[in-house]
């Protein structure tokens, strides 16, 4: 039996309720499902919930949280207890692998990733953000630690595809104003979500944060808020369609 969290993150703690607020998007997730290409039989490894794992191939998820594992809907399999960095499993047993904004939670992404690439024969997907990309949301004039404590977690995009070798490609992925999927760029134009301690709770990040430091993040988005200053300042924000953000889809193909 695990005695601690498998990764930076306790979610056996601080994953309750989690999947109420991170549910997939489905136009994020048409980009996954697309990036698996004609895989039939998938391996979703750091599988959370189970969010954006494709209905229509068979999908073996792995997750090591038992609270995040008890989340999984009905119609979906049960997820093996194990961990990234040590994937029970033969080598090529999948046509495909997929890591969905996961990999910057694991001991040894580099590790993780060259499991996922052992056990795919085909394409591994990862979701991820750019470290490099984080401060474009407003949200880093408010809670600049919040900020600093996602790019040291997040892997460096180079370092995903030098572990898993092969041919890479980096693919940019807009975030919807309405996006379902409650990260922090997911709400960059409905402010107001970040009050709601619960939308917080469900993005990790936080946890990285000082209690003082969150305290004064959102009391000076509140008065921001309430007095004009955030729409003085990014009103446009409340009607544009999608963000460019740091949120970027990584298609690793095996070495030829």
């Amino acid at each position: 039996m695990r005695g601690s969290p498998a990764g930076d993150f306790d979610y056996d703690r601080h994953g309750h309720g989690y999947a109420e607020h991170r549910r997939a998007d489905p136009r994020i997730a048409s980009y996954v499902h697309r990036a698996l290409g004609d895989a039939r039989t998938v391996l979703n490894v750091g599988a959370g919930a189970g969010s954006y794992e494709p209905a229509d191939r068979r999908v073996l998820a792995v997750e090591p949280s038992p609270v995040m594992r008890a989340q999984r809907p009905p119609h979906l399999l049960p997820a093996v207890d194990a961990t990234a960095e040590r994937l029970p499993f033969d080598n090529r047993a999948f046509d495909a692998a997929m890591a969905m904004v996961t990999v910057h939670q694991w001991p040894d992404p580099a590790a993780g990733l060259a499991e996922l690439r052992r056990v795919a024969s085909g394409p591994v997907v990862v979701l991820t953000f750019d470290p490099d990309a984080l401060n474009r949301l407003w949200l880093a004039e408010y809670a600049p630690e919040l900020m600093a404590a996602e790019s040291g977690r997040m892997p460096a995009i180079s370092a995903i595809c030098a572990a898993l070798g092969g041919h890479c490609d980096v693919l940019p992925v807009p975030v919807p104003i309405d996006c379902s999927d409650g990260f922090a760029e997911a709400y960059y134009a409905r402010p107001e979500r970040f009050l709601d301690p619960t939308v917080r709770r469900a993005q990790s990040a936080w946890r990285f944060v000082s209690p003082a430091a969150q305290e004064r993040a959102i009391t000076t988005l509140r008065a921001d808020l309430d007095c004009g200053k955030w729409d003085d300042m990014y009103r446009d924000l409340r009607t544009q369609p999608q963000f460019d953000g740091a949120l970027r889809l990584v298609v690793g193909q095996p070495a030829s």
